[in-house]
């Protein structure tokens, strides 16, 4: 019997995730949503690359004037 009810439970599963997948890809809303949120990470990593870039570079400055003063 077990096996019938995990049977029922992941065609419930599949029947479930493919209302909801289609739901969401097909509601304008979600997609603004996902386009939105996507550009957001896009910029946030770039920024982060950006000040990764500033902080070697000071980094950089730092050690130089270091073997100046030593």
């Amino acid at each position: 019997m077990a096996g019938g009810a995990n049977f029922v439970q992941r065609v419930l599963s599949y029947v479930v995730n493919e209302v909801v997948i289609n739901g969401l890809a097909n509601s304008p809303a979600f997609q603004r949503f996902a386009v939105r949120t996507s550009k957001r990470i896009e910029d946030i990593s770039n920024k982060a690359v950006q000040k990764r870039q500033e902080l070697a570079e000071q980094i950089k400055d730092i050690s130089k004037n270091m073997e100046v003063v030593c």
